[in-house]
């Protein structure tokens, strides 16, 4: 596990953080991959991994109120504006001017938003389950689990809470549950586990007058940008109907249905291993 720690300042003067794999030099579009709603650099581990190993730049960074960046004191930032306005930071920090996005999740609306505000750095954009409609249900059941704290005494009642969450996930290696429970908690002072994140992100979401926006202007933003778009066959977030109607809206876009994944793929099935080898080796 080779990466550089940075350390980068955002326009409001949060910390933020980032592991920086590869050579920086490296004349290949860098791999810039985003996670989801809670999730931080951590997931990617596996993923920077094997595309930097030949030297091929991955930058993995933490949103703010994730991982190691460092929360915000004012919750109402915890919005993909404010996320958009840290990538530029971010990416002019590291004197990057174009990638290739892996977004899951959150990441993926995140990739849409950078076609739409900042066009010329994507070369190409991967989006992990989902799309420009999020279905309510599935995101109605994240909220509910990451808007509290839950705080563990070991390791084993943390990942009994991650098999809660994810309930479509049936790994028999316990291995596995216990990594995803390492990429999900952090020991705290106090001696317990508590989620690697803030749990004021969900506040704006919980608004009685929040509303989920209308991402397909976004959406077609990548009209000129290549796309590989992965849904999980047993996804709550990403819709058939969507899937289908993004392949109708952008035809030259790359779909791929992940058999047995729900919300989201974990992107090391030999599916998504085999789309993501095709689709990164190309651009």
């Amino acid at each position: 596990m080779t990466f550089l720690e940075r350390r980068i300042t955002s326009f409001d003067n949060l910390s933020l953080y980032v592991r920086d794999y590869g050579d920086p030099l490296d004349s290949r579009v860098p791999l810039f991959c985003l996670g989801g709603l809670t999730r931080n650099s951590k997931d990617f581990e596996s993923l920077a991994e094997r595309y930097s190993s030949d030297g091929r730049r991955v930058i993995c960074p933490d949103y703010r109120g994730r991982g190691q960046s460092h929360y915000d004191p004012n919750w109402s930032n915890y919005d993909p504006r404010t996320y958009i306005r840290d990538i530029r930071d971010v990416l002019a920090a590291l004197n990057v001017h174009r990638v290739v996005v892996v977004g899951t999740s959150l990441g993926g609306i995140l990739g849409m938003g950078m076609a739409a505000a900042m066009p010329t750095a994507l070369a190409a954009v991967v989006m992990n389950d989902v799309g420009p409609v999020v279905e309510t249900d599935g995101l109605d059941l994240i909220i509910e689990y990451i808007k509290v704290d839950r705080p563990h005494d070991d390791w084993d009642a943390a990942v009994v809470t991650i098999q809660n969450m994810l309930p479509n996930l049936t790994f028999q290696d316990q291995g596995i549950w216990l990594k995803m429970a390492e990429n999900t908690f952090r020991r705290c002072d106090d001696g317990k586990l508590r989620f690697d994140w803030d749990v004021n992100i969900a506040k704006p979401m919980l608004a009685s007058d929040y509303e989920i926006p209308n991402m397909w202007p976004l959406f077609r933003a990548l009209r000129d940008i290549p796309a590989l778009v992965l849904r999980g066959e047993e996804s709550d977030i990403l819709s058939p109907a969507c899937f289908a109607e993004m392949q109708a809206v952008k035809p030259d876009m790359i779909a791929i249905e992940i058999p047995r994944a729900g919300h989201v793929p974990t992107l090391a099935e030999p599916e998504s291993r085999a789309a993501l080898d095709d689709f990164l080796g190309r651009h």
